[in-house]
């Protein structure tokens, strides 16, 4: 079994319930056995040039951001493809630019370092985002990057704020179970 590493992410809503559902239906997969889930996280939006793309905010919605880890028998890319189905299961609108109902992101799959058309491993931007971050450091704070050789709470350490890095710890309202 492979240990893998799972974001979480939803602007749509109550941000938690779409987590929690995505986390039930990772549980619902053959081959996935889900592990622990951290505490949920609120972010404040990124803008559009945050993300490199010239344009003004694209959202006035908070996010919900949560990490998870599971072990799978399933490989790197179908592993993709069941969580692009739980996505698509649960209203995913895949523009760049959109609010959401959830994100699932890939990062870690045991210390594989994938670069693909469709799958990069680990994660491309998750050393420099406090949202992905502070999760992981919850639940895995001396897991390492393979390429980086950091760990999750080094990497979260050595992180700049910048005003746009608002992010806070809150709570599931009841615990999350996987089925």
């Amino acid at each position: 079994m492979s240990l893998v590493f799972i974001a979480l992410g939803s602007n749509i809503g109550d941000g938690r319930q779409y987590l929690e559902k995505a986390w039930k239906l990772l549980g619902n997969v053959k081959g996935i056995t889900p592990l622990t889930l951290s505490a949920p996280y609120m972010s404040k939006p990124v803008r559009k040039t945050d993300l490199h793309v010239e344009c003004q905010d694209f959202s006035e919605q908070w996010f919900t951001n949560a990490v998870g880890a599971i072990e799978t028998n399933l490989d790197p890319q179908t592993l993709l493809e069941a969580t692009m189905g739980i996505e698509n299961t649960l209203g995913r609108n895949r523009e760049l630019t959109v609010d959401r109902t959830i994100d699932l992101d890939l990062l870690y799959y045991d210390d594989l370092v994938i670069a693909e058309e469709r799958l990069i491993l680990p994660h491309p931007e998750m050393h420099k985002r406090h949202f992905v971050l502070a999760p992981l450091a919850d639940i895995a704070p001396d897991h390492r990057h393979p390429a980086l050789h950091l760990s999750s709470s080094a990497m979260l350490r050595a992180l700049p704020f910048a005003g746009r890095d608002v992010i806070y710890r809150t709570a599931w309202e009841k615990e999350v179970t996987p089925k």
